[in-house]
């Protein structure tokens, strides 16, 4: 029992390599519900191969819960390939489209805010502003902060994608 209360929840993100076709998708979130996992971030798309689609999925538990997650993404007949991502070894970026009260004298400021974090202003409107934001989740997050007192009138995300660094491929 103590030995359990001194396991370490972390946050692990996985890349799956699935065969592209009608169904995979559920079948890999019933995997997850059906053992109680929950799935934090989740984003799919096809990849430059048609027949093939890549999962990046995002989830918190020990070290016992990833080796029961990917062992059993690896029973699924459709995964080809499973890639826990390693931060150091990886790229990760998430984007977010941020809708701001931005009128009068505020405008100015948030379109500085956003300068300075490297966002763009994708749609202006007479009271608000559509920013577009890329980077870890970290810097959307800070990003979100700052623009909060302006009033965030909506926010949607995409969830972080990963790739591994350099010329490995995963296959």
């Amino acid at each position: 029992m103590a030995e359990e209360a001194h396991k370490k929840i972390e946050t692990y993100v996985l890349s799956v390599l699935v065969e592209n076709h009608a169904g995979v998708l559920s079948r890999v979130s019933g995997l997850f519900s059906r053992r109680g996992y929950n799935i934090d971030s989740l984003t799919v798309c096809e990849t430059h191969n048609p027949g093939q689609s890549r999962m990046t999925i995002v989830v918190k538990g020990d070290e016992y819960i990833l080796e029961q997650i990917e062992k059993q993404l690896s029973k699924l007949i459709e995964v080809i390939s499973i890639t826990h991502c390693i931060t150091a070894q990886t790229c990760e970026r998430e984007m977010a489209l941020i809708k701001v009260k931005a009128s009068g004298g505020d405008r100015a400021v948030v379109i500085e805010t956003c300068n300075i974090y490297r966002a763009h202003i994708v749609d202006v409107s007479i009271g608000s502003v559509i920013v577009e934001a890329t980077g870890s989740e970290e810097k959307i997050s800070s990003l979100i902060r700052l623009l909060e007192p302006f009033g965030i009138l909506e926010l949607v995300k995409t969830g972080l994608t990963a790739m591994g660094r350099g010329d490995e491929v995963m296959q």
